[in-house]
C-alpha cells in the first residue's frame, strides 16, 4: 500500500490482506515480549489537528510495538495555531525525514490533498478527517466483527451474509461511511438507523437499507452485529431531534431491545459511548458487548496498516512479515 485514506476504494482481496495480517500482529501481542523490529530505524508522526485520545494512543502504541520512532504533533500549542499552513506544516516534517503521517483533521479531505500533494514523500494513514472517513476504525471494527462471529476460522474469511444495523448519529459519522464502504466490499448487509434530520444527504443513492425506528430495524434485519453511533454534539448546530430523552426512547440500545436481539448478535460501538442515550449500562456491560476488544483489536489493526505501508521500499510490494518467537528487537 502507498497510503491509507479510505474504505471506499478497497477491494475484498486488500480488505481481507489488512485483517489477516492484523490477525499475525495479534498472535504477536500474545508473546511476553510484544515488540517487533520492523519498521527500526522508521519514523511515524502522528499529525493530529482534532483531540483525541483513544485513536492517537492506539496508533502510537503500534507503532512503538513495531519499533518505529513516534513524533506526536498536535495542533494547539503549535505553528498551526499561528497560522501556519497544512503545506509548511508538510514539508516541515519532509524535513525531518517522517517516513509515515498519520493524519486526523477536521477538513475532509485533507489526508487525500496531504497524499496527492508531493509535498511529502511518506506514507499518508488517514485516523478520521471532518465527515468523509476514519479507515483503521472500520478494519478494527471487521476484525473484531469476524473474531466473534466465525473464532479460531475468521483468518480468510468475509463478512458474506452478515446483517449490520448501524443506529444513530449517521450525518456527522465518519465511522459510518467507512463501515458501510468496507462492510459491502466483504458482502455483508448494511442498514441505518437514525430520524431522517440525522441522516447525511445522497444516501438513498447508497447500498444501504434504511430505517426511522430502531424497533422496526430490529424486527425486519434480525442483526448479527448492533453498531451504535456516538451522538456528536460538537458538530451540532441545530437542534436534530427534541431532546436526549426522546432520542434515547425510539433510537438507543436500551435493556428491552437488547432482549429481542438474536442470539449470536454482537453489541459494538466506536467510543467514548453516552450511556443513557444511545446505549443502557446493561447493554454496553454485556457478554454480547466488544466495545473493550475493539479498542484492543484496534492497536493490531493499525500495527497491520503501518506494516503494509511502511515496510520494505516504498514502491515495493511488502515482504512477508516475519514474526518467529524470540526474534531480537
Amino acid at each position: 500500500m502507498r497510503h491509507l485514506l479510505d474504505t471506499r476504494t478497497l477491494s475484498r482481496d486488500e480488505a481481507i490482506l489488512i485483517l489477516d495480517t492484523a490477525e499475525d500482529m495479534a498472535a504477536t501481542q500474545q508473546r511476553e515480549v510484544k515488540k517487533l523490529p520492523t519498521l527500526r530505524g522508521k519514523t511515524v508522526v502522528n499529525l493530529f489537528f482534532e483531540d483525541s485520545t483513544r485513536t492517537r494512543i492506539s496508533f502510537e502504541a503500534a507503532a512503538k510495538r513495531l519499533s518505529a520512532d513516534v513524533i506526536n504533533f498536535t495542533a494547539k500549542g503549535s505553528s498551526v495555531s499561528k497560522g501556519e499552513s497544512l503545506k509548511d506544516t508538510a514539508q516541515t516534517l519532509q524535513a525531518i525525514g517522517a517516513d509515515g503521517v498519520v493524519i486526523r483533521h477536521p477538513a475532509s479531505g485533507a489526508p487525500s490533498r496531504l497524499a496527492s500533494s508531493g509535498w511529502i514523500d511518506a506514507g499518508v494513514l488517514n485516523a478520521g478527517d471532518g465527515t468523509h472517513e476514519h479507515p483503521t476504525q472500520a478494519l478494527l471494527d471487521a476484525f473484531t466483527m469476524r473474531r466473534r462471529l466465525f473464532g479460531a476460522d475468521s483468518r480468510g474469511r468475509d463478512l458474506d451474509g452478515i446483517s449490520v444495523v448501524i443506529v444513530g448519529d449517521i450525518a456527522h459519522s465518519r465511522v459510518a461511511r467507512s463501515n458501510l464502504w468496507l462492510l459491502n466490499a466483504l458482502g455483508a448487509h448494511v442498514a441505518f438507523v437514525a430520524p431522517e434530520t440525522l441522516l447525511p444527504y445522497g444516501t438513498r443513492e447508497w447500498p444501504v437499507a434504511h430505517h426511522y425506528s430502531l424497533d422496526e430495524a430490529l424486527r425486519v434485519e434480525q442483526p448479527d452485529v448492533v453498531m451504535l453511533l456516538r451522538i456528536q454534539t460538537e458538530r451540532m448546530h441545530a437542534a436534530y431531534f427534541p431532546n436526549e430523552r426522546e432520542y434515547a426512547r425510539n433510537w438507543g440500545l436500551d435493556d428491552a431491545r437488547l432482549e429481542r436481539l438474536t442470539e449470536r448478535a454482537i453489541v459494538m460501538h466506536p467510543g467514548p459511548m453516552n450511556r443513557g442515550l444511545e446505549i443502557s449500562s446493561r447493554a454496553a456491560d454485556s457478554p454480547r458487548s466488544t466495545v473493550l476488544e475493539q479498542v484492543t483489536n484496534g492497536v493490531s489493526v493499525r500495527m497491520a496498516a503501518l506494516y503494509l505501508l511502511l515496510s520494505g521500499e516504498r514502491t515495493a510490494e511488502p515482504a512477508s512479515p516475519d514474526f518467529r518467537e524470540g526474534e531480537p528487537v
